[in-house]
């Protein structure tokens, strides 16, 4: 009896140890496996903050579909420390939760509006960030010119020239050069590293930035005179761009406030005398007048941002 207990007890623990071993090879490899996955990502990897993602499961799902495909493409050109998955289940969360809301405060009618204005919020801040990512990096372009006409002139190869600035410069252009440089590392072509990083974030300046690259590279040109050039070329149109900026922020404004005044009011009068919304919106008329009020103020937001919108 005394050797079968210790046989049961050594079988235990000699099991226990395999199980713990095993439970730490498993998550080794699952960080290994999303580390490759994020490393050999066609819209370039994510910033690594250490943190564990969140809801995995949706976002292996969502990455498999074209729409998953598509945040994830604007997701990285937005420079956000977060997996479309996360982006999902949040944007779902808060159009619930704006649901519930507008509907107790307000009227249950107004619950449906309130989920689609958090979903196209969210989708409008990715845009804001991106756009305020793709500013960003126009103003440095002007450095990463200087710096790419100094290396070239110094003898040094494209390659290495554009590694050099991934080291050297802050984000944004210094995380975009780092992914290029990765490309090229890999074997990719300076066209096709230069042009995926010209779709990421798309501008007039940096198309023109990687058309001289390019054809420099193709046909062996000066391409020392030509960043001298266009790094000149690029600090005027930083001016002028700021300069539209600063003349049409009234107007920019204008376009936010008018939409915002009118929401104001639905409160207000709602705040007054309680339970007006809920009496209006009973009635198709009273549901009818509130949509064509919100679709009247969505396109006058349109119109002010096309026309207060000037490319330089």
């Amino acid at each position: 009896m005394d050797q079968l207990a210790v046989v049961t007890v050594g079988a235990t623990l000699v099991c226990g140890a395999l199980g713990v071993a095993g439970v730490h090879t498993y998550a080794r490899g699952k960080e290994a496996q999303q580390a490759l996955f994020d490393r050999l990502s066609d819209t370039g990897s994510l910033p690594l903050s250490g943190r564990p993602r969140r809801f995995a499961r949706v976002d292996r799902r969502l990455r498999s579909t074209r729409l998953g495909r598509k945040l994830e493409l604007r997701l990285a050109s937005t420079g956000l420390d977060i997996t479309p998955g996360e982006f999902f289940v949040y944007t779902a969360g808060a159009a619930i939760g704006l649901w519930a809301v507008a509907a107790s405060l307000l009227a249950a009618f107004f619950g449906p509006i309130a989920a689609v204005v958090a979903v196209w919020s969210a989708f409008a801040f990715l845009n804001w960030q991106r756009q305020k990512r793709i500013e960003k990096f126009i103003s440095q372009l002007p450095e990463l010119s200087r710096i790419l006409a100094n290396a070239t002139q110094a003898g040094l190869a494209l390659r290495t020239a554009l590694g050099m600035a991934a080291d050297e410069m802050e984000a944004p252009a210094g995380e975009e050069l780092a992914k290029v440089a990765d490309k090229l590392a890999v074997g990719h072509s300076i066209d096709d590293a230069l042009g995926e990083l010209a779709e990421r974030l798309p501008s007039r300046e940096l198309v023109v930035l990687v058309t001289t690259l390019v054809l420099s590279n193709r046909a062996g040109g000066t391409v020392v005179s030509s960043l001298r050039n266009l790094t000149q070329t690029l600090e005027e149109r930083k001016e002028t761009r700021r300069e539209v900026r600063t003349q049409l922020s009234q107007v920019t404004v204008t376009a936010y406030v008018v939409p915002l005044m009118g929401i104001g009011t639905l409160l207000l009068m709602n705040r007054i005398a309680t339970g007006s919304l809920d009496r209006m919106t009973s009635s198709f008329w009273g549901q009818a007048a509130v949509v064509v009020a919100f679709a009247l103020y969505g396109v006058g937001f349109f119109l002010i941002r096309r026309m207060s919108k000037i490319d330089v």
